[in-house]
């Protein structure tokens, strides 16, 4: 008998405790007990067995506020968060040990200084979720948050209120409620929150709002993660399998109901093939979809009113030719995954970004032409593949610059936990995942430790100078660069003596035909002395 879950009812956070919860957050962290690795493996112990336990009321939330299925759910976000847990807690003790710098870093004739880097916890963070994994993108920034030793509060998005709610109160009733945090609510509680002094913060979400949270956070030089979409390529060649891109880019318009920050926009594909990859992509479709995609038990929901009338709009607004798809029912918020065959830059389908079921489909003439729209339209999209021959693929990765990039697949570069995943330029700044989530929220110490025994080789950087000190130290630190002022490599003596050391390999043959090597080289230099004496 299944267990009966009950979550309650969405409640923003009082404006007027924000202040005081922020407060609460930066001296729990003055108390320095974050920085105890036992202390934050604690806590992510904790958290994996919250998530263990609260999967009943995540699945239910999930499902309610976007439609999930249960084994989308547990895929791509329960069982996701718990491996990054399971990650962190492994590698933790590694991630934090101090980096010792010697050689090349630290010149030989400093390496008394006891050179270091000292991984030190950032501070008092804030996490700001989005709608369309509300426990993933909240959960896996938490997870570096912990493990670098920072406090956090919390800000899950409003449009998905269930998961919100679960959220609150796994978090307060799991971890240490002086260390973290959530705040619940919309534009008013962000910007309560934006207006306290963090020493990071990490948002996901659109373009439009991080550049707004970005130049609030520039006010108190507060750095940030940001994690943005973007209007991402997908180029098909002659040379590609056309069937497995169909499959596999229709895939990624299917997860979530294509609320992915990393699934194609449009494609870009060989005009000569544009027909026989629409059939693929039907038969994908049907696949999929046996019984038609608003039947299927696995398909996701638009998260909202609003946004499904902006997907709406830009298939109403098109010029282009529905292919696939198209069919759609507002009551339910349902649209089904739809291509659409287009043939102008200018079509809504290409100005804007879709994150739904909908992409269109751009015929090019040759790769040069699709580089060419691909830059024009998003030059740092967050995402970009390339299904075509091996020489195809390498200019796809070389001409185009993107947060990440899949070779013959959908978003798979975004699909390992354990790999450092961010945008690029307008797609966002900063990275997390795996060690990243760790990076994102340490600061990187440089600690030098100078014996009190080492003050006599110390003279030479105290007044009054003497320039013989100088040009000694000169002497002794001085590097000699191998190139002269137009750039070119100078063959000194060491590359020739390496040339020659290197001749034949090991063994006999090899020493004899140094030796040759040698003693031609010597008559050759003799004979040229005496052709310059005569």
């Amino acid at each position: 008998m299944a267990t009966k879950v009950t979550i309650a009812p969405f409640e923003a956070t009082a404006l007027d405790i924000i202040p005081a919860l922020a407060s609460n957050a930066r001296g729990t962290f003055r108390t320095h007990k974050t920085k105890s690795l036992e202390w934050r493996l604690v806590q992510l112990r904790k958290l994996y067995w919250a998530v263990e336990d609260f999967k009943p009321q995540l699945l239910h939330a999930l499902a309610q506020d976007l439609h999930k299925s249960d084994y989308e759910s547990l895929l791509s976000e329960l069982d996701w968060v718990q491996k990054d847990c399971l990650f962190m807690i492994d590698n933790l003790a590694a991630f934090a040990k101090d980096e010792k710098l010697g050689a090349p870093h630290v010149p030989i004739t400093f390496s008394m200084m006891n050179f270091r880097i000292r991984k030190e916890p950032l501070g008092t963070v804030l996490i700001i979720g989005p709608y369309n994994y509300p426990i993933q993108l909240v959960l896996a920034p938490l997870v570096g948050a912990i493990g670098a030793g920072c406090t956090a509060v919390i800000k899950p998005s409003e449009l998905t209120p269930a998961s919100a709610m679960v959220l609150k109160e796994l978090i307060e009733t799991r971890l240490d409620n002086n260390a973290y945090v959530v705040v619940n609510g919309a534009i008013p509680e962000t910007n309560a929150l934006m207006n306290e002094k963090w020493d990071k913060i990490f948002f996901t979400g659109s373009a439009g709002v991080g550049t707004i949270i970005a130049k609030k956070a520039a006010e108190t030089l507060t750095p940030v993660c940001l994690e943005l979409g973007g209007k991402n390529p997908a180029f098909i060649t002659k040379n590609a399998n056309l069937a497995l891109a169909a499959k596999r880019l229709l895939w990624g318009k299917t997860q979530n109901s294509g609320q992915v920050c990393m699934s194609q926009n449009y494609i870009l594909i060989d005009s000569a093939v544009v027909k026989t990859f629409i059939e693929f992509l039907k038969a994908a479709e049907k696949e999929m979809f046996p019984n038609g995609a608003k039947a299927s038990p696995d398909l996701a929901r638009i998260v909202n009113q609003r946004h499904f009338h902006r997907i709406k709009k830009m298939l109403d607004e098109t010029k282009g030719e529905i292919v696939m798809g198209g069919q759609m029912d507002e009551s339910e918020l349902f649209i089904e995954p739809t291509a659409v065959l287009v043939n102008s830059t200018d079509d809504s389908m290409m100005v804007e970004e879709s994150f739904g079921p909908i992409f269109c489909i751009y015929p090019v003439h040759s790769l040069d032409q699709a580089l060419n729209i691909a830059s024009s339209v998003h030059r740092t999209p967050l995402s970009l593949f390339s299904f075509g021959s091996k020489a195809e693929n390498n200019r796809v990765l070389n001409e185009m610059t993107s947060g990440g990039a899949t070779i013959n697949d959908s978003y798979f570069h975004g699909s390992v936990n354990s790999v450092p995943f961010g945008g690029v330029g307008d797609s966002g700044s900063g990275a997390y995942r795996g060690k990243a989530s760790f990076d994102c929220f340490t600061h990187l110490r440089t600690v030098a430790e100078t014996p009190s025994w080492a003050e006599r080789f110390l003279s030479v950087r105290y007044m009054p100078y003497n320039i013989k000190d100088l040009k000694f130290l000169q002497k002794m630190t001085a590097v000699k660069p191998n190139f002269d002022r137009r750039g070119a490599i100078v063959k000194g003596f060491g590359y020739w003596a390496a040339l020659v050391f290197g001749l034949g390999g090991k063994g006999a043959k090899g020493a004899l035909l140094r030796w040759l090597f040698v003693l031609a080289s010597g008559y050759a230099f003799l004979v040229a002395k005496e052709a310059r004496r005569a």
